[in-house]
């Protein structure tokens, strides 16, 4: 059984996993930079070592330190979180090399499901619906107009080797295409040091679908419902909910039905996410997540069901006692990411200490964050502060929870997005669902 775990991360994820293990009796090991001596997670965490200073690489991402902090604190497993090295294939190796626990996915997993290419070849072998494109990389321009030609524009380019709008570029003519390829390729070098890219059909008004898998790598592996995360800017997401709007129950039980069926012939252990774009009608499959998602606590507000928990059970005993029958679906949530940032300004980063906090409370409310009161927000890392999650009887009731919920939340000293949230939410196109993935930049509400 695991007793103690290091928690290779920081920010709100470290303290939601401090929380769990708290929760289950586990002791804790914090892992910092030297400007992350008093954060939340430190102060809540059984231990604290620091691996290193402020810059990421450094610190949070020196494989080496974290793995003398993990023989000096003796812990049992490493948790990493998300973001950070969560699906880093070399560091899970080298772990695994070291017969160390790593509670996730092993790492042939990781690497499998990571490169897109290869991620696509696997869902479409495993029965998922894929998006018309290339099936390996493409380099060469007469081959890129070619499989252009052939899906028709507008296409989309995308880094085969990492995500979140990086090494991605739309293009609309066969005139863009030379320049877009290698701007998409420079990109992919420069973020994922892999310039490989793919092409693939272009979506105009797509919803962003994704579904919550459970498994235990051997006979049990189930689903926690999906997720609708089509609320963005520049492909990142900014408001999720569970469930979909816009799906119907006959669409809803087959997508699902689906990617249980694919994920267990996959032997997949852990947390994941599978990530689907929807349109007309029709789910095509994005990419596989192999880690715990920022925006999970939507799925355990409707479900009633700790994923961190799970995730340290199938690594603990190599099972996953949780059983399809055993989950029920209520309400609906809505999660709001509250991130240090000055939104009329371009969302500007926002740095500094926080002189006023005050979070909201009440039924159906919860705040995952990592800030407090004459805390400091630091420049180095990603701005997301804060998660607020609402969870109501339906969908209206939860928006209207989310919308006197983000009334009362108060952060002073630095800038945070909780005004752009009130704006959507009350936006008619957000209460009625008639937005997609591009909705956010060509709506009112920026300008």
């Amino acid at each position: 059984m695991i007793k103690k775990i290091l928690i290779a991360n920081r920010g709100e994820i470290a303290v939601r996993i401090i929380r769990a293990c708290k929760e289950l009796g586990i002791k804790s090991v914090a892992i910092h930079s030297n400007v992350d001596s008093e954060s939340m997670h430190v102060q809540m965490a059984d231990e604290s070592i620091c691996v290193g200073p402020h810059k990421a690489q450094d610190s949070y991402l020196n494989v080496q330190a974290l793995i003398s902090a993990f023989e000096l604190s003796g812990a049992d497993a490493i948790h990493p979180g998300y973001g950070f090295l969560s699906e880093n294939y070399n560091f899970v190796k080298i772990l695994e090399d070291h017969k160390i626990k790593f509670i996730g996915p092993s790492s042939a997993l990781i690497n499998k499901m990571g490169d897109k290419i290869q991620a696509k070849k696997i869902a479409k072998e495993l029965g998922l619906p894929v998006i018309k494109g290339s099936e390996k990389g493409v380099s060469e321009i007469n081959e890129a107009k070619e499989i252009a030609s052939k899906i028709g524009y507008p296409v989309l380019i995308k880094a085969a080797g990492g995500g979140g709008g990086k090494g991605m570029k739309i293009v609309e003519k066969d005139s863009e295409l030379l320049e877009n390829l290698q701007i998409a390729k420079n990109e992919a070098k420069k973020f994922f040091n892999n310039d490989e890219v793919f092409i693939e059909k272009y979506f105009k008004n797509p919803r962003h679908i994704e579904v919550q898998i459970l498994s235990d790598g051997k006979d049990n592996t189930v689903h926690l419902g999906e997720r609708d995360c089509t609320i963005q800017r520049r492909h990142q997401k900014v408001i999720e909910e569970s469930p979909s709007p816009v799906i119907t129950a006959k669409q809803r039980e087959d997508l699902l039905n689906t990617c249980v069926q694919s994920i267990s012939k996959l032997g997949y252990e852990g947390a994941g996410t599978l990530e689907f774009i929807y349109e007309d009608g029709e789910f095509f499959f994005l990419e596989m997540n192999t880690r715990l998602q920022v925006e999970h606590p939507v799925t355990e507000a409707v479900t009633g069901i700790d994923i961190v928990k799970r995730q340290i059970e199938i690594a603990s005993t190599g099972k996953l006692s949780l059983k399809q029958e055993d989950i029920t679906f209520s309400g609906h949530a809505i999660e709001c990411r509250i991130n240090a940032e000055d939104y009329q300004k371009n969302f500007q980063p926002s740095a500094g200490t926080v002189t006023t906090y005050h979070q909201p409370s009440g039924l159906g409310t919860r705040v995952d964050g990592c800030i407090f009161q004459g805390g400091k927000v630091q420049p180095y890392y990603d701005s997301l502060i804060a998660k607020l999650i609402c969870h109501g009887r339906d969908r209206e009731e939860s928006i209207a929870i989310s919308k006197r919920a983000l009334d009362e939340f108060v952060i002073a000293g630095i800038e945070s997005t909780i005004g752009l949230h009130k704006k959507i939410l009350q936006h008619d196109d957000f209460v009625n669902s008639t937005f997609d993935t591009n909705w956010l930049a060509k709506s009112d509400i920026l300008n």
